[in-house]
């Protein structure tokens, strides 16, 4: 899956956008299955599924726009790759951070295996990776005044997908649910995979079409 992820998004174009579309119906698809599970009236599931329909609407164009509109060809791979990369390092640092250091649960009700030790292992890689792309996609320079950027920055991506993760744990709670789905064996649904991305390439692209239009006006 992952190989698959990452050929369309090299090919970008008319391919990438079919599969990100694709990959956002089924996670509407299964958004709405959790919904199924905890909203009691109609009215209340056509509110929440409208919502969910909104955000991954949200997420596939924040996708497209990432690989399309910020450069040409390899540019808007790796503009693309880099957010995707980021919050892939938050998820991994995370986990290890946690299990390693362990500590005080930051919403136990929700989410019992993530901890503060976790959120801080999570903003460690973000800078990390979020320096190292900054860094070998521009000019190469490196400094230290750099560094709180690279934490602010990273710190900003954690938190968000962190958030995007608890949304969906809250989501799956409601419902009764260990996971969105079944369609990835051993790992869940499609939903459990990309809940902490949604956010991220969200911000990320409304951030960075606000900098391009401050540039250009």
């Amino acid at each position: 899956m992952l190989a698959l992820a990452l050929g369309l998004l090299w090919f970008g174009g008319m391919p990438f956008l079919i599969g990100v579309v694709i990959l956002g119906g089924i996670v509407f698809f299964e958004f709405g299955k959790l919904v199924d599970g905890f909203a009691k009236t109609i009215i209340g599931r056509l509110c929440w599924k409208g919502f969910g329909l909104l955000y991954v609407s949200a997420a596939v164009w924040a996708l497209w726009d990432l690989r399309q509109n910020h450069g040409e060809g390899v540019d808007g791979f790796t503009t693309a790759l880099s957010v995707m990369a980021i919050v892939w390092a938050v998820d991994i640092f995370a986990y290890f951070t946690g299990r390693a250091i362990g500590g005080p649960k930051i919403w136990p009700a929700i989410s019992p295996s993530k901890t503060w030790s976790g959120l801080l292992g999570g903003i460690v890689g973000a800078s990390l990776v979020f320096g190292i792309t900054f860094v070998t996609t521009g000019d190469g320079l490196f400094a230290l005044y750099m560094v709180p950027f690279f934490v602010l920055v990273g710190t900003m991506v954690a938190v968000i997908a962190q958030s995007g993760d608890f949304f969906e744990s809250w989501m799956k709670r409601r419902a009764g649910v260990k996971d969105s789905g079944k369609l990835i064996p051993g790992h869940g649904g499609v939903f459990d995979r990309v809940d902490g991305l949604l956010p991220v390439v969200i911000a990320a692209a409304l951030i960075l079409n606000l900098l391009r239009n401050a540039a250009a006006g």
